[in-house]
């Protein structure tokens, strides 16, 4: 019984300073800390104001704002040698414009006509589109051709959840035996990693 006195003597002696030092531990935390942050009760800093610095000679740079797959597409078809170079930024702006990957077209035709070293004369269809037993389709000009092919990859293959090569190719070149979508899978890797 004196054990358990003595115990609670010391235990409500004590508990007065551990309250204290509570008591004041938390004042300290009210008043100091990090001034750019709300401190531990939510309170907003003390703000203290100076001067607004001097106002000194702000100089400005032009950047040249192209798109980098522009870039990589030029980069692709004047390392191939393609007569395409000049049409990477319509290629670009028509994938944009029909929610197309920017690599498709390039690809189709690389695997078509090596990038137009090899397409039907005066057709300006390097992507065999609409060339098949019999039956040639020709465009009057490269720009006809790539606005035309991506407005229909866009509605008549991506409408219908066709957007993949493998996918693209059951009804591009339904006859192939694979070797047509590897090769524009391929190609669109290739481009990819120029990136």
């Amino acid at each position: 019984m004196k054990e358990k006195i003595l115990f609670l003597t010391g235990f409500f002696g004590f508990l007065p300073f551990f309250i204290l030092a509570l008591i004041l531990y938390s004042l300290y935390l009210l008043h100091a800390g990090d001034r750019n942050h709300t401190n531990l009760y939510g309170f907003a800093p003390v703000v203290h104001y100076q001067a607004l610095p001097e106002q000194k000679e702000v100089s400005s740079i032009d950047l040249d704002t192209q798109d980098a797959r522009v870039a990589v597409l030029t980069d692709f078809f004047q390392s191939n040698h393609s007569i395409l170079t000049p049409y990477a930024q319509e290629i670009v702006t028509d994938a944009d414009k029909y929610g197309l990957d920017y690599r498709l077209l390039p690809a189709i035709a690389m695997q078509e006509s090596t990038l137009c070293q090899k397409f039907p004369k005066n057709s300006f269809n390097c992507w065999g589109f609409g060339i098949y037993t019999g039956h040639m389709t020709k465009f009057s000009s490269f720009d006809e051709a790539i606005d035309t092919i991506s407005k229909t990859l866009d509605q008549q293959y991506k409408a219908y959840g066709l957007v993949t090569p493998d996918a693209i190719m059951t009804k591009y070149t339904p006859s192939s035996n694979g070797s047509w979508a590897a090769g524009v899978n391929l190609f669109m890797t290739k481009i990819n990693n120029e990136l």
